[in-house]
């Protein structure tokens, strides 16, 4: 019978009081309680021992007296083994336990019995357990399922260096996740992962102060596996770890092997990968190793395959056994100039590994690097071996060990150890150059798609954040924009495209185009989301079309347009979060803006609403990211948004960070982007405006009414041009449009002029024959003017022209 058998047949003790037989003698020795395993046992039914004597069980040899004689005092109870009478005649040895409770007319004794045989066993399991977890030389830890220790013995505390206090068998004295040493935290994980046995080797090196010439150190078995209660519910993880001299070689390097697979590559990190690979082979290898790289892997460039007969190297790490590092030439990151003859330029452009020994003969390349020839010589290196770092068919650089104090020369098992080694390396390292050109292509992307710098604006101050939640890849499909309008207006988008990565970004750069040319337009904000919503469902017919299965695409969009001339902000959402407004003098707002339809759905409508705002109030657009993140209570992230926006008055990137802090966690689940504007007015004597009658005459007193204005404003520099193009503006309004007609004159940055009319009828720009009497209107007004348009209203159209101001003019 295996241990295993002995741990099916006892699961529990046997003197459990579920399990056991369980009877109740009163204070005159009558049996009160007789309980269901008793019968089992003895073969007595209850009803024919309730009332009886205990003693008239015991068997005719032996009485009372002489059964607690043989009985073992413990604690306030007694222990022993006693023969009882079974109902059918023979004796049944059982070990009993019992102790007295105090009851109202004196002690009453409770009495648990199993048999010998079970008893006997119980002990033997236990005794192996004990000698297991503290005798033998295994170290044992238990983990829980959060990976921390629950129960360490002794031995595993000796091996792993762990404070002394963990041996106790205690939680009380467990440690936090800091001390599980990393190889006991990844073998456990995987085996809590896998739910299966995880064995593995390592190899541990010699402890410090001993000699490295005399000691290769030893092999370490490590198993963990999971622990599972009788429901297979997962209560957390053993770790076991032996430890036995590596005498064997073969051992030792399979074990090697067997540690470079766990420990290079961990991440896609490319400078931690080829450290990975140096504190493998230091100083169970080599003494020394430099591991240099073409400047194009360290780039995340494109590489030719084969071998490489030219380009540079650089050094991107080394390590040896003394801190102080004496063998390095060149420091990381340098170029490291190798002989034309070197090892390192032959085993490059052979693609194979060089093994040469050093201060012989055939080191005549080092007559051309008295650097490192002195160096070697000082340090009394005798064997160098190069192999080549290559994956895929790609050389990426090349890998130099060298041994001094280790007296043995690398031989020709060393080399295919090292090959081995290298190679795995080398996919490593490739995988994490492929996943740095991604990570560049994709940030080079995102830095196409998103402005590059808000532009500076009279209408409002702005500043931003942008959080993508794949922080490696830097992208998501969360959008913002700040875009110039006529009349100095200004737009703010924010918008949120369903989906992370790199196809939620190219998605958000198609819409964020979209936006932008439909801004152009001068489009109101409930028609220009009507416009996107169509593009959102071409988009979708495409990915379907285009795919085996439908891929949903969706997005929703804020878009909002502030005039600093009437001071009022015209909103229009489509399935996104409500803008908030933080006023100087009231309380943080959360306006009841018409929620329309997610872009996508098509075929529902979109409304605006107007909000007149302060100078000085801080609008803020986000992406449901930002409110979401508290926990997916939305309620609590408004609560702390409003928290955030209560100063309006201070600087808008401190009010940014303070959003960040109270509504973000360190590692978000969604993108979160959002844009804070602050807003400003145009002062009223930088406006002039008039009513144009709609005959021929009223140009004359428009050309006169601008020069005055324009000299009251310091730009009589500009005045002819100005006057020519309201003097074509009303001219065409008067003969193509009709009443009522206005005039207004801006003064911002630029000067700006305005003609507004009653027609919906846009005006084109013509190139106007030689027999033309006219249609040169518009063509004279383009180009004098720097920008020029139209943008429709409820009433008409407006026709603008923006100039820049003379130089000495203040904008």
């Amino acid at each position: 019978m295996d241990l295993r058998d002995l741990a099916d047949m006892h699961q529990g003790d046997p003197f459990g009081i579920t399990s056991a037989a369980v009877a109740l003698v009163d204070v005159h020795g009558l049996i009160r309680h007789w309980s269901r395993t008793a019968e089992d046992l003895l073969g007595y039914p209850a009803s024919r021992v309730l009332g009886r004597a205990a003693a008239s069980l015991l068997t005719s040899k032996d009485s009372p007296a002489s059964a607690l004689a043989a009985a073992q005092r413990t604690g306030d109870g007694w222990e022993g083994l006693v023969t009882l009478r079974h109902c059918a005649g023979h004796p049944v040895d059982l070990a009993v336990r019992a102790c007295p409770l105090r009851a109202e007319h004196g002690s009453v004794w409770l009495a648990v019995a199993c048999g010998v045989e079970d008893s006997h066993q119980w002990e033997l399991d236990q005794a192996v357990v004990r000698g297991l977890l503290e005798e033998s030389p295994i170290g044992i830890a238990v983990l829980d399922s959060d990976l921390r220790f629950q129960w360490v013995n002794k031995v595993l505390v000796a091996m792993e260096g762990l404070p002394v206090h963990l041996g106790a068998h205690s939680t009380s004295t467990a440690p936090g996740p800091e001390q599980v040493p990393s190889a006991v935290d990844w073998q456990a994980r995987q085996a809590l992962s896998s739910g299966r046995v995880t064995p593995a080797v390592e190899h541990v090196p010699p402890a410090h102060g001993r000699s490295r010439r005399n000691s290769h150190g030893h092999l370490r078995l490590r198993s963990s596996f999971p622990l599972k209660d009788l429901d297979g519910k997962s209560l957390g993880v053993c770790h076991t770890a032996v430890d036995f001299t590596a005498q064997d070689r073969a051992r030792e390097r399979l074990a090697l092997v067997n540690e470079a697979a766990q420990r290079i590559g961990t991440t896609l990190d490319l400078d931690r990968t080829v450290r990975e690979l140096a504190e493998v082979v230091v100083p169970q290898l080599a003494d020394f190793v430099a591991i240099d790289l073409f400047q194009g892997v360290l780039g995340a460039g494109d590489l030719a395959p084969g071998p490489v007969t030219g380009g540079t190297l650089r050094r991107a790490a080394h390590l040896s056994i003394h801190e102080e590092q004496p063998e390095a030439i060149v420091p990381v990151g340098e170029p490291t100039g190798y002989p034309a003859q070197s090892p390192q330029q032959r085993c490059l452009a052979t693609g194979r590994p060089i093994l040469d020994p050093v201060l012989d003969p055939t080191t005549w390349w080092l007559a051309g690097d008295p650097r490192r020839l002195s160096r070697l010589v000082r340090l009394g290196v005798h064997t160098h071996l190069v192999v080549p770092l290559r994956a895929r068919g790609t050389t990426m650089g090349v890998v130099t060990l060298l041994r001094w104090e280790n007296p043995n020369p690398f031989d020709e098992d060393d080399l295919l150890l090292v090959e081995e080694l290298v190679a795995r390396a080398a996919v490593c390292v490739d995988n994490a150059r492929r996943f740095l050109r991604e990570h560049n292509a994709a940030l080079a992307l995102q830095t196409s798609l998103l402005p590059p710098d808000l532009p500076e604006h009279c209408a409002v101050d702005v500043a931003y954040r942008y959080l993508p939640t794949d922080a490696e890849a830097g992208v998501g499909g969360d959008w913002f924009d700040v875009i110039p309008l006529s009349g100095a207006r200004v737009a703010l988008v924010v918008g949120d495209v369903v989906g992370h990565g790199i196809h939620a970004a190219a998605s958000m750069g198609r819409l964020r185009a979209a936006v932008q040319t439909l801004a152009d337009l001068d489009l109101p904000p409930d028609e220009l989301l009507a416009h996107v919503d169509d593009l959102v469902l071409r988009l979708a017919d495409e990915a379907e079309a285009a795919t085996d299965g439908p891929i949903v695409i969706g997005a929703t969009c804020v878009y909002a347009v502030y005039d600093p001339i009437s001071r009022r902000l015209t909103v229009a959402r489509a399935g996104h979060p409500t803008p908030a407004i933080a006023r100087l003098s009231e309380p943080v707002e959360l306006p009841d803006i018409p929620a329309g339809p997610p872009l996508g759905l098509g075929g529902l409508p979109f409304e605006s609403a107007e909000i007149e705002l302060e100078e000085g109030s801080v609008v803020a657009l986000y992406t449901d990211g930002l409110i979401e993140a508290s926990d997916r209570d939305v309620d609590i992230g408004f609560e702390r948004l409003c928290f955030a926006l209560a100063h309006p008055d201070r600087p808008l990137e401190e009010i940014c960070d303070t959003m960040v802090r109270i509504l973000l966690p360190d590692h978000p689940h969604d993108d979160v982007a959002f844009l804070v504007a602050r807003t400003r007015a145009l002062a009223p004597d930088r406006v002039a405006s008039w009513e144009v009658p709609a005959e021929a005459r009223a140009v004359h007193d428009a050309r006169d009414n601008t020069a005055r204005q324009l000299a009251a404003w310091g730009l009589q520099d500009i005045a002819f041009t100005t006057e020519l193009i309201v003097s074509e503006l009303i001219t065409n309004a008067i003969t193509h449009a009709g009443g009522p007609i206005s005039l207004r004159l801006i003064h911002e940055r630029c000067l700006i002029c305005e003609v507004s009319d009653a027609s919906n009828t846009s005006p084109h720009l013509r190139r106007a024959r030689n027999t033309d009497e006219g249609g040169r209107g518009l063509f004279l007004v383009a180009q004098i003017a720097q920008r020029w348009g139209t943008r429709y209203t409820e009433t008409g159209k407006t026709i603008w022209a923006e100039q820049q101001l003379p130089t000495d003019a203040g904008g």
